[in-house]
């Protein structure tokens, strides 16, 4: 019989309900993960629990939210007794330039995107310390790598994920915690597919690959970050994009 990789975690993944999300937790549960998948769409959130099975749980919760953290915590400690990975995965994008974003946008990309991240490693920390160490894998953005025109506020939380996980890897190395980051390419989910036909063409002109990415591709890098097949890792940045940082036009 195959070695399932997370055989006895508990596996936390934000905007769990579909896309990058979705497929890790299929992928994590796979794996033997007990799986608690976190979104504010309640619907799409509850049916993915629903499919996995008894070993996977739905949580409503808003990652920009200080209280929603502190009673999914609660929660899964008390069901499970331990929490051993989390994804923060959920994530939101806007179109807008220098000359034409909204404040309102603004605020709500930076809510989600970079202090829902920093909530979720914070709230972890001391449960993952009392478990005896754990591995926190964010999801930033190739966009974070290297500035992407008409991805202004999109394009900083990405920046910013990226550098709070070097600053979280480096403190909570001690505790055995492990902190490491994806930048995904561009990769087929619903929020991609909101581009239009010819931003599209023009995106996958632009990848070396001539493909956009599976959902299921993030999900197998994660898996490997949250395994012990990784656990000499931590503070690593990993471009999953179909080379197209290789790319400089």
């Amino acid at each position: 019989m195959a070695r399932r990789r997370l055989a006895g975690k508990v596996a936390i993944i934000t905007g769990g309900g579909r896309g990058m999300g979705a497929a890790t937790a299929r992928l994590f549960a796979e794996e033997g993960a007990s799986v608690v998948v976190t979104d504010v769409d309640d619907g799409l959130g509850g049916a993915l629990a629903d499919a996995l099975g008894p070993h996977a749980t739905y949580v409503h919760h808003d990652v920009a939210v200080e209280a929603d953290w502190a009673a999914l915590i609660e929660r899964v400690e008390a069901e499970h007794g331990h929490i051993d990975v989390l994804v923060n995965n959920a994530g939101i994008s806007r179109e807008n330039s220098v000359d034409d974003f909204s404040a309102d946008h603004f605020d709500l990309m930076v809510g989600v995107n970079q202090l829902g991240v920093m909530l979720g490693m914070r709230a972890v920390a001391a449960p993952m310390r009392r478990a005896g160490g754990g591995s926190i894998v964010n999801i930033a953005s190739a966009a974070g790598v290297r500035g992407e025109p008409e991805l202004l506020a999109y394009t900083g939380t990405k920046f910013a994920v990226r550098g709070m996980t070097q600053v979280a890897a480096s403190e909570l190395a001690q505790d055995d915690i492990r902190v490491n980051v994806i930048n995904p390419g561009v990769i087929d989910t619903p929020m991609h597919q909101q581009n239009s036909a010819e931003r599209q063409e023009w995106l996958v002109e632009r990848i070396p690959l001539k493909r956009f990415g599976r959902p299921e591709e993030i999900a197998r890098t994660a898996l490997f970050l949250a395994s012990d097949d990784a656990s000499y890792i931590t503070g690593a940045d990993i471009s999953v994009d179909g080379g197209i940082l290789l790319n400089r036009r």
